[in-house]
This record gives structure tokens, C-alpha cells and sequence, in this order.
């Protein structure tokens, strides 16, 4: 049992809406978020590693790493003011993932700000090789050639060896924040969640043109680029305007002195975008995006494929694919699938099915909700255990449990009345929302084959006649402003 008098947690209720990755805050306990934050890890723990949940020995904290990681083979601990590699000071957390941690860090010989992602223990350098490859100038067939502006492209590799083993590091061109954080309970003004979308398909079809699927296509990990005046500030300046980085003690749950290969300190990870909201996104630089964390991507076409079970894409993004056929390959069409939830948490205030504090389960009986019971294969339906606890045998929801809208009335409910209630962001229009449903529900298509691929997205009415022409006048703007080119 988990000891409610010790979990280090957010004051605040997680809201229905999507929340930031993380809020600068106190951590103490909050024992109405314990049975959901129970329940998820629970939930989603074994069914990544096919194991029981350890028991845990370290004091949980809310919205850092997995204090548990840090063993062999795990995570590496790093401390702010650490020089890594003689050249990279350690200044701030910018997040971390399953497999890494992500740090901000100036590099002392350029004189500017980057990234370091530092893997976990012995894992290989497959993601830098994939980088480094689709970086590459290579010839793909307009648009989708303008998505390689938002590939991210190692600037530099090196290896730390530390307590829990030798851990993969390179440096990549710092960006400012995810777009979930950023449009947490905001709205994107209609050009620029437009523009957003269309530079996400772009860098998706320009991916796939190369010979790679994504795996985990989500909005925290669609990244705004940072402004370069950052790379202006000193140390101190940058802790000045952003805030000294906050640190949180790592105490075991038993008592016992920590061993040397956990930090004695972890770091909330730091939200550059400083305050600024959705809202206040123009048409420019605001809109220029790197679609980030390869860790999972694959090659569909290989002899060794991607199977469904290894998808470990957040339950509210995951290809149903994925769950009921967990021994067939995935596809690039498993990334349509995530793309397509992505735009709509892109164009509306709330995503189209839960990423929080859900169960698999729960997922699948809001993906059948919303896209219509009907529309399951019925090898699927007759696979799916649990499906008596949410629908009877006609299909019909059960009246006890909360019902997800249909796609129609959702994006009426959570994008358009959102809107209406802020006219200064813009409302779709009904000839524009006809076609925004239409691609939506070939994109969301249960079966992987009946869904378009990213270079039919683009050829889509609504890419044609309402998003790229967004996505050129705000390349054009940012060009304006920076005297560059895409």
C-alpha cells in the first residue's frame, strides 16, 4: 500500500480540461487526486512492462521523473551547475520521458542555449540515428518536403558514464514548450491553430516520405521553437525572468539514506513559454514547431517491424490497432490515427478522449462513443473482455456510466462553444466544419487500412483551402521577421 501521508503531490484537483505538464508550485499531499493518481499508475505501469507494479521506495513526487528509475540501467543523476561533456552547464530541467531526461544547459564554447537529452543507462543511440538520417537532404515531392523544418537535428553526441551505468547524451536546438502546456484551458486564435496543424501533417508526411513512422504522435510532443533573444541572456538574467529552478528533496519512504546512484534533489521541469498563453500566438514565429522524442519511432516497411503491443503512445493517442491486434505490425496509418486526436486537442479546449487517470478500457469505450459502436469490427468488439460493463449486447451504452459525445456533437461541445465564448480567437464556420469531421473521421477510421495517408491529408479540402494557406502567410511572417528561410 501506498502511504497517503507521503506522496508530494499538486494542491490543486486535475481539472476535466487538459493541464500543463507541470506548474511550478508546492508540492504536498492532496488526497483527492491519490486514488486517480493510484489508479493510473497502476493501469498503465504493467501493461508498458508486462510486470507487477515494485513496491515503491522512494517518497512519490507529482509530475518528475519515476524516482524508482534510478538504478542500473535507469536514469542518470544529474544536479543543476554539473558541466557535462567540459562544455555544457547544467542550468534548469526542461522534462523527461521513460527513457530520458531533458535538460536546459549553455553551451560555453557558442555562447547560447541548448538542449540535452540524456538517455537512459546502455540504451542505444537508435533515436540520434534516426535523426541524423532524416536530416539528411534528401529530395520528397512538395508539400511535404516543407515538413523538414520541423525535424530536430543533433547538434552534437557523447556518452556519461555514472553510478546506474554509460547513458547516450546529445544536444539538439532548444524549444520553448509542448503545445499542451501552452493551450492548457486556452484556445489557439483560428489562423494559428490552423497553421499548428499544418505544420504537425507536413512534418508527419515528410517523416513517412522518408521511410519512418513517428510512434507516439501527441501534443507534448509537438514543440514551439524558442525566440532568440533568449540566447541573449546571462545565467543570472534567465533565472531572473523564468525563476530560480525549483528543487524537491528525495527522501525513501523507509528511512534509509539514499544510495549514490539517486540524486539527492529533483527538478521541476521549467515552462520557457513564461506565461504566455494560446491566445496570444500570432501568425510567425509562434507557429513554428519541432516534432520531438524519436525514441519510438520505426520502420514500417522493415523485416522488423513495430508490433502493436510495443506501442507505448498515451492511452488518449494510441491506435485502437495497437490493443486488438498487439501481434501485427503497425503501420504509418497508426500515426494518422494520433495525428488526427492531436489536431482536434489543437483546434478545440479539450482532447477528443482522456489522457488522464483513465484505463484502457475506458479509452476504448470512448473511442466506440464517439466514433459510433457500429463502426468496431466485430472481431474487435467480441475480443474486447470488459465491453459488458460499458454496453449492452445491442451495442447500446449502459445508462450508469458517462457517456462520451459523438464526434459531431463534440466538436459543437468542446471546440465551437469554447469559441463562441471568445470571439477574439474565431469560430469555424460551417462549410469549414463540415470538412474538419469528414477528415477527422477518415482519420480516426478503426480500421488502420481505411485510413488516408499523411500526403492524402494534405491533398484534403480542408488542408487545401483552409490550412496550408495559413501555414504559407505565417512562414512568410516569420521569414519577415528573422530576414530567413524556411
Amino acid at each position: 500500500m501506498i502511504d497517503r501521508s507521503r506522496i508530494i503531490c499538486h494542491t490543486r484537483v486535475f481539472p476535466v480540461l487538459r493541464r500543463p505538464a507541470f506548474s511550478r508550485g508546492v508540492h504536498i499531499w492532496n488526497p483527492s487526486v491519490h486514488a486517480s493518481f493510484r489508479a493510473a499508475f497502476s493501469s498503465t505501469t504493467p501493461e508498458r512492462n508486462n510486470a507487477k507494479v515494485r513496491p515503491l521506495t522512494y517518497n512519490p513526487i507529482s509530475d518528475v521523473e519515476s524516482l524508482e528509475n534510478y538504478v542500473p540501467g535507469g536514469y542518470h543523476p544529474i544536479m543543476i551547475g554539473d558541466m557535462l561533456r567540459d562544455r555544457y552547464r547544467v542550468v534548469d530541467k526542461l522534462g523527461f520521458g521513460g527513457y530520458s531526461t531533458v535538460w536546459l544547459a549553455k553551451d560555453t564554447q557558442l555562447k547560447c542555449y541548448v538542449a540535452v537529452k540524456v538517455g537512459t543507462a546502455n540504451s542505444p543511440l537508435r533515436e540520434t540515428a534516426i535523426l541524423r538520417e532524416i536530416s539528411r537532404p534528401v529530395s520528397v515531392p512538395p508539400p511535404a518536403s516543407q515538413g523538414r523544418s520541423s525535424i530536430p537535428c543533433p547538434l552534437d553526441e557523447f556518452e556519461l558514464k555514472g553510478p546506474n551505468g554509460t547513458h547516450p547524451c546529445y544536444t539538439m536546438t532548444l524549444a520553448e514548450c509542448d503545445l499542451r502546456t501552452v493551450s492548457y484551458t486556452r484556445l489557439f486564435p483560428i489562423n494559428v491553430a490552423r497553421a499548428l496543424s499544418g505544420e504537425v501533417v507536413l512534418a508527419v508526411a515528410y517523416l513517412h516520405a522518408r521511410g519512418y513512422a513517428h510512434g507516439d504522435i501527441h501534443p507534448k510532443n509537438i514543440l514551439t521553437r524558442s525566440q532568440s533573444r533568449l540566447h541573449e541572456l546571462s545565467i543570472a538574467q534567465l533565472y531572473q525572468q523564468y525563476g530560480e529552478p525549483e528543487t524537491i528533496p528525495v527522501k525513501r519512504r523507509d528511512g534509509k539514506p539514499l544510495p549514490p546512484n539517486v540524486p539527492s534533489i529533483v527538478v521541476a521541469p521549467l515552462n520557457l513559454a513564461n506565461g504566455k498563453r494560446a491566445e496570444e500566438f500570432t501568425l510567425g514565429a509562434d507557429t513554428r514547431i519541432l516534432l520531438s522524442d524519436f525514441g519510438e519511432a520505426y520502420t514500417p516497411n522493415s523485416a522488423s517491424p513495430r508490433l502493436g503491443r510495443d506501442c507505448h503512445t498515451p492511452l488518449g493517442c494510441r491506435p485502437p490497432e495497437a490493443r486488438f491486434e498487439p501481434d501485427s505490425p503497425l503501420s504509418y496509418q497508426s500515426d494518422i490515427w494520433s495525428l488526427g486526436v492531436t489536431i482536434w486537442e489543437i483546434l478545440g479546449m479539450k482532447g477528443l478522449f482522456s489522457n488522464e487517470f483513465t484505463t484502457l478500457d475506458e479509452v476504448t469505450a470512448q473511442q466506440v462513443d464517439v466514433l459510433g459502436a457500429m463502426m468496431m469490427p466485430v472481431g474487435w468488439w467480441e475480443r474486447w473482455e470488459e465491453r459488458a460493463r460499458f454496453f449492452d449486447e445491442g451495442r447500446r451504452p449502459l445508462g450508469d456510466r458517462e457517456v462520451w459525445p459523438t464526434l459531431e456533437e463534440a466538436f459543437e461541445e468542446f471546440v465551437q462553444k469554447y469559441r463562441r465564448r471568445r470571439p477574439d480567437v474565431g469560430v469555424f464556420g460551417e462549410d469549414e466544419t463540415v470538412v474538419i469531421l469528414d477528415l477527422m473521421r477518415r482519420m480516426l477510421a478503426f480500421r488502420p487500412e481505411e485510413r488516408p495517408s499523411a500526403e492524402e491529408v494534405l491533398r484534403s479540402e480542408w488542408m487545401t483551402k483552409w490550412v496550408l494557406p495559413d501555414v504559407e502567410r505565417s512562414r512568410c511572417a516569420s521569414e519577415a521577421a528573422e530576414g530567413t528561410s524556411y
